[in-house]
């Protein structure tokens, strides 16, 4: 297992040798620094903690600032783990550059999914409404609540509230480029989150 940390750059399209299109997500994964690495000894588990994206010292405390001193690199922003990769392959403070990726390589990439604020069930869940007509009085209602016997809202009923802004993982998606010189890679298709967020890139176990 491999992954990589990176940002959201947005979308374009390339174009295969025969004409076709491919719509691609840019994804920038440079500056990638190995801050830690988790053995079975220590941790009851194998992994690398990689950071991206420096931070200010200012706007990081003591204890950040200390574990990043360990692997000799500043701060960082984001941090997350890549479980299941051979540790001994890694060392602190080693820079992960975006070649450990390779076209033609699938991937799963986690985010956070775009925040759409407080919604009604209809978008949220993408329920249907009722007739628009002024006699019938429902039109955009979540529906019933529940049974008499009952009196009380069934458990997970769909209803309005709070869309968006969760952790979403698209799985199988195929690296179309990998621009070392830029480190930058070309993913096919759309991932989670707004442009400029981060993201999680790790090779697939589904194939």
């Amino acid at each position: 297992m491999k992954g990589i940390l990176g940002k959201k750059l947005g979308m374009t399209q390339v174009f295969t040798p025969e004409g076709n299109v491919i719509p691609v997500t840019v994804i920038e994964a440079g500056g990638n620094v190995v801050l830690q690495k988790k053995d079975l000894e220590n941790d009851g588990y194998e992994a690398i903690q990689i950071g991206y994206s420096d931070k200010k010292e200012s706007r990081s405390n003591k204890p950040e600032a200390g574990h990043a001193k360990k692997a000799n690199t500043t701060p960082k922003r984001y941090v997350r783990e890549i479980r299941n990769v051979e540790i001994a392959g890694y060392e602190v403070g080693q820079e992960v550059k975006v070649d450990i990726f390779a076209e033609g390589e699938f991937v799963d990439v986690t985010g956070i999914s775009k925040g759409k604020g407080f919604q009604g069930n209809i978008k949220r869940w993408g329920q249907s409404r009722g007739p628009m007509a002024h006699g019938s009085r429902y039109h955009r209602r979540p529906g019933s609540m529940g049974s008499i016997q009952a009196n009380r809202v069934p458990k997970g009923k769909r209803l309005p509230g709070h869309m968006g802004s969760d952790t979403v993982t698209i799985q199988n998606l195929e690296v179309v480029r990998v621009d070392a010189e830029r480190n930058v890679l070309l993913v096919k298709g759309s991932i989670p989150g707004p442009k400029n967020s981060f993201v999680k890139i790790k090779q697939t176990n589904k194939k």
